[in-house]
């Protein structure tokens, strides 16, 4: 009796030291799974982009620790653009989800127009004034196309060199302030033309103001060859 006795006082004692079960650490994030989410991200985004690109993916801090997710998406923060430096961010689709934002540097090198000489105001762009280089694309890219600036006139003094932006030039005006012009009035079954005088410089498609012969303004569109075109 006493044996017994003694055995069950020393399981007990065993139970009430025994340290208590520890709960399973919770699995954590790995930041390599979510580096992998934003470089196919970035991938897919850039795939249509011109010229050559090249991306870096920055690194995630190694003391951020966030609960595992198997449900990831990459998406592109509001207002940003991919190119230079930027960020993607990387959300948990799940319940009591994250997100984050990762650092990415996207560069696209394009052939840019530049101009062989200075360029003075006014001026109508020839093959003779242009030529190409390699330049990296910023937010303000220039112009790479040699036929969007070939006919068109300098707004404003271009140095040699200088990369051609397409608020650089303009399209050449087709009828100048004082000029006297034909005013073309069309409507169904009717055509009439008389003359009048501009009142502002206008290109084939902008809007242009003409005093007509009765000291009345009037409002037309710019047209080839002086023609201001009226619709009643």
């Amino acid at each position: 009796m006493k044996k017994r006795l003694l055995i069950n006082l020393l399981l007990l004692l065993s139970v009430v030291a025994a340290p208590p079960a520890q709960a399973s650490p919770k699995a954590t994030q790995d930041h390599a799974r979510i580096k992998a989410v934003v470089t196919a991200f970035v991938r897919q985004q850039v795939a249509s982009l011109p010229g050559q690109v090249t991306t870096q993916i920055g690194e995630i801090d190694n003391r951020l620790v966030l609960p595992a997710c198997t449900n990831l998406e990459a998406f592109l923060p509001a207002g940003s653009q991919f190119v230079g430096k930027t960020s993607v961010g990387v959300r948990c689709q799940e319940e009591n989800g994250w997100s984050i934002f990762v650092p990415v540097q996207v560069k696209i090198s394009v052939n840019l127009l530049v101009s062989t000489h200075p360029l003075t105001p006014g001026h109508t762009i020839e093959a003779s004034d242009i030529t190409t280089q390699t330049s990296e694309i910023g937010r303000n890219s220039g112009l790479s196309n040699p036929e969007l600036a070939i006919g068109k006139v300098v707004r404003f003094g271009i140095g040699a060199g200088q990369v051609l932006r397409e608020d650089m030039l303009r399209l050449p005006y087709s009828v100048t302030q004082g000029m006297v012009v034909q005013v073309a009035a069309q409507g169904s079954g009717f055509s009439i033309r008389s003359e009048g005088v501009a009142l502002n410089n206008a290109s084939t498609g902008q809007a242009v103001q003409v005093r007509v012969g009765s000291g009345r303004v009037i409002s037309g569109i710019a047209g080839s060859s002086g023609v201001v075109v009226v619709t009643p």
